[in-house]
């Protein structure tokens, strides 16, 4: 294991603080002069217009020996992409965003983490459970089950740790012994909502608290919105239990779609209006219908090799790489083009196979390496082109 540095860590923390995220002018700043330099530049004040703008307020405040103390103090720690456990496999899916023109698709340039789980262990097999605030107890009793479930299948469970849906996907993660992992938008010191402080305590027991923003930084409106893109990139997929047609929730989902992830919803009565934005996006096409633990694995479809023994389908990676993809999921995967890309309808009717089902199938496998997306659509991937010349 190489030890990182301690200037470097002492940079991210300085850099955490500068600049209220996703800061894209920043972060590249700092991807072309490394964390030291770029802490070193902004100090300075000489720095491009842009970076200048995101850092001008609070280049001066530097508390990064003081915070990394106050989080040593709570018993967090800052993880940062020079470490080991940085979940980077993950926050790939920013560049291809990125490239797209979402501005706020920006990896972090740190993580400020509490509990004795390893980031890239959480997300290896994550699924977000999000939905609205002011839940039913029917979204309450469908969050909690989602969450037992998942985690008596080796999922990690994450979200938001707010009142409502969250709350009660972790707490089923935490009833079946499972780690769990709550992204914040606000300090790990904070015990925010204040009704979940127990909660939160318990969920840094096993699995961890994460956030972006240092220890005694309060919440802030804006703040949940922008941690919404970590809840979506740290998973595999998104379902969202309950959510009103304004919902933070929605908002979640919305980035898991800007950057590849699959998007489901529950459904729920057409009397609810707390179901009313799970139904919408349903009948809209841009989440996949689940009603259980067991369809949103299906969905995902490579949450680990339990998935294989499930369905009775052994999984031999060191064969082919389509090996293990079930009869649709094959058919789109011949359907893609080597050079032509085309859109989730003209695979659909290509393959015969629903669109829901072909939107819930190609990021799984864009993941595996066999289909690649394009601005025009979807096109089989190189290497798996060269794969299917070989055959």
């Amino acid at each position: 294991m190489t030890a990182v540095p301690p200037a470097v860590r002492l940079a991210r923390a300085y850099l955490l603080r500068v600049a209220e995220p996703p800061a894209p002018a920043l972060a590249e700043l700092v991807a072309g002069h490394g964390p030291v330099r770029g802490a070193a530049l902004v100090r300075e004040g000489r720095v491009p217009p842009a970076v200048l703008a995101e850092t001008e307020a609070r280049s001066g405040v530097d508390r990064a020996a003081a915070d990394l103390l106050a989080a040593e103090a709570l018993g967090a720690r800052l993880v940062v992409p020079e470490d080991e456990e940085w979940p980077a496999w993950p926050f790939a899916a920013f560049w291809p965003a990125a490239a797209r023109g979402v501005d706020w698709a920006v990896p972090p340039l740190g993580l400020w983490v509490r509990g004795p789980a390893r980031l890239d262990e959480l997300s290896q097999s994550a699924v977000a459970v999000v939905g609205s605030r002011a839940s039913t107890p029917y979204g309450d009793h469908v969050a909690s089950e989602l969450g037992y479930e998942l985690a008596e299948r080796g999922v990690t469970v994450a979200s938001g740790a707010a009142y409502g849906i969250d709350g009660a996907a972790h707490r089923g993660a935490l009833a079946a012994g499972g780690p769990t992992l709550a992204v914040l938008g606000c300090g790990v010191d904070y015990g925010y909502p204040s009704g979940h402080a127990g909660l939160l305590r318990r969920i840094a027991e096993d699995g961890a608290i994460v956030s972006e923003y240092a220890p005694g930084t309060p919440p802030a409106r804006h703040r949940f919105l922008v941690r919404n893109r970590l809840i979506a990139v740290l998973s595999e997929g998104t379902v969202v239990v309950e959510a009103g047609a304004r919902s933070g929730a929605r908002n979640t989902a919305a980035a898991a779609a800007q950057l590849g992830r699959l998007v489901m919803a529950v459904p729920g009565p057409v009397t609810s209006a707390t179901s009313h934005g799970c139904n919408l996006m349903i009948r809209n096409g841009d989440a996949v219908l689940v009603d259980g633990a067991a369809q949103v694995v299906e969905t995902v479809g490579r949450l680990g090799a339990d998935l294989g023994a499930e369905t009775g389908r052994p999984v031999d990676e060191s064969a082919r790489p389509t090996d293990g993809l079930d009869p649709e999921q094959l058919r789109v995967h011949e359907a893609l083009r080597p050079r032509a890309a085309h859109g989730a309808d003209w695979l659909a009717k290509e393959a015969g196979v629903p669109l829901d089902r072909v939107r819930a199938v190609l990021p799984m496998l864009e993941h595996r390496g066999l289909a690649q997306r394009c601005p025009a659509g979807w096109r089989l991937a190189p290497t798996a082109a060269r794969g299917r010349r070989e055959r």
